[in-house]
């Protein structure tokens, strides 16, 4: 089930909610464990297992290492945490990773004349990445005192399965809703804010991503040019924001609608005018996490530039392999890297005295680049994309090019300036009753194209 869906829209979200608000206190919290896995079960009904599973060993891990800090027991408090990050890195290895694994040994294998192997072909459960995270961060805030043990199963199992975010984040730290698990109040101001949050979500998700994407698919089963292949890309750079942000509103907005405030993870990235300020705009939790569970436990920048060119590539090599198990998302993660070193060491004092103007370029082009190769799975795929952008064997100008260039152009401005903060700026401004005529308007479009057949899957889902 998915958020951008009648289903959820005029059935499971309603129902949800309602059944909520009439729960007494105490249930609260039973009724949305339960929503929530009812929800994961409609798409994964195999795979709640695992879902449960990961609830288990991170609620059992958090109790364990609690009596071990009761003991004093040092040992003890850190064999836990051994065993909880083997079990859900394991997990993770094994649904994600695995036939990487198998793919590289049969590499190494066929080198000396012997037979590969085969691959599994598990599927994906979707959202694993983002519930095995959440238990992580958990366990580990646990083991260094910064939060409370959860010892009501029932609780901790709400707060990791979560409907909202469960799928696609925000990753949600214990730390962000410890308060709100057992205490929450839910104003009237906080629902309707949630309300026009999860609307604003459902626009970019429907009037804008999905447009997009139709774009990228129809200009890119068309004979290539070097405009074409540009505006393809920018096609792709809107899309899998206003995709991915859109969901994360929507998420943040369900999570008002009951009491909870999630962290933000998006602050118009790209309006940003540095790779380093991009990231601290994009996807805001998944960086916060490799900082705060990888970046600095490793040393950060405190022993000297080697170790924290080091730290860094690290880093970004797992940020790369967390989206996926291909080569093109490993190197997605060096390529930035690369620049992320270039800023903070050499590019540093150059670009000081550029005009905002121009670090803003620079930021979007490197973006953009990065875009193409995070949506390339095969080589073949890349580097024809990147011969027609820079017209190695394309031309530059058809009559296909005239065609789209008029279909898309103006629309994709449009779209670019919504991406930016000042319709936000603009709108906040409006008085009440024309924000909810808007509202009103964006969610009644949105529904008559979804009913119309208008629907592409969440890109992030893959994750």
């Amino acid at each position: 089930m998915v958020f951008s869906s009648i289903t959820f829209l005029f059935l499971f979200l309603p129902l949800t909610l309602i059944v909520y608000y009439i729960c007494p206190g105490a249930l609260k919290n039973i009724w949305l464990l339960l929503a929530s896995l009812v929800f994961y079960a409609f798409g994964e009904p195999l795979y709640i297992l695992l879902l449960l599973g990961s609830i288990c060993i991170n609620y059992a891990s958090g109790v364990l290492i609690e009596r071990m800090r009761q003991k004093s027991s040092a040992a003890g408090m850190k064999l836990v945490l051994i065993i909880s990050l083997i079990l859900n890195l394991g997990a993770l290895a094994v649904f994600k990773y695995l036939d990487l694994g198998i793919a590289l040994v049969s590499s190494i294998a066929q080198l000396f004349g012997q037979t590969g192997f085969m691959a599994v072909g598990l599927a994906l459960p979707i959202g694993i990445s983002f519930f095995t995270f959440q238990g992580l961060s958990y366990v580990i805030d646990v083991y260094r005192g910064k939060v409370g043990v959860q010892r009501n199963p029932l609780y901790f199992g709400m707060y990791i399965a979560l409907f909202p975010q469960l799928i696609a984040g925000p990753i949600v730290r214990y730390s962000d809703v410890e308060t709100e698990i057992n205490h929450r109040t839910i104003t009237a101001d906080m629902l309707g804010d949630g309300m026009e949050r999860f609307i604003l979500g459902l626009c970019k998700k429907i009037l804008i991503a999905n447009i997009c994407g139709e774009m990228v698919a129809s200009i890119q089963a068309n004979s290539s040019t070097v405009c074409l292949a540009w505006l393809s890309a920018i096609a792709y750079m809107l899309q899998i924001y206003f995709d991915f942000s859109g969901y994360s509103d929507m998420a943040i907005g369900i999570g008002l609608m009951m009491g909870f405030h999630f962290p933000e993870n998006f602050l118009h990235p790209y309006e940003a005018t540095s790779i380093t300020e991009f990231w601290n705009r994009w996807h805001v939790t998944l960086s916060s996490f490799f900082k705060e569970y990888v970046y600095i436990p490793l040393g950060g920048n405190r022993k000297g530039v080697a170790r924290q060119v080091f730290n860094l590539f690290i880093v970004w090599a797992l940020t790369g392999l967390w989206h996926g198990a291909c080569a093109n998302f490993i190197a997605w993660g060096i390529y930035y890297f690369i620049f992320l070193v270039l800023e903070k060491f050499v590019l540093k004092r150059f670009c000081a005295n550029w005009p905002r103007i121009l670090k803003h370029l620079y930021t979007l082009f490197v973006v953009l680049i990065g875009w193409v190769l995070f949506s390339n799975t095969t080589w073949d795929g890349l580097v024809a994309q990147l011969s027609s952008m820079f017209g190695i064997g394309a031309s530059f100008f058809n009559g296909a090019s005239a065609f789209y260039g008029m279909e898309y152009a103006l629309l994709l401005v449009v779209f670019a300036l919504f991406a930016t903060s000042y319709p936000k700026k603009w709108y906040q401004k409006l008085p009440s009753p024309i924000r909810l005529v808007l509202g009103l308007l964006g969610f009644g479009l949105s529904v008559a194209l979804l009913i119309n057949g208008s629907y592409n899957p969440f890109l992030y889902f893959r994750f």
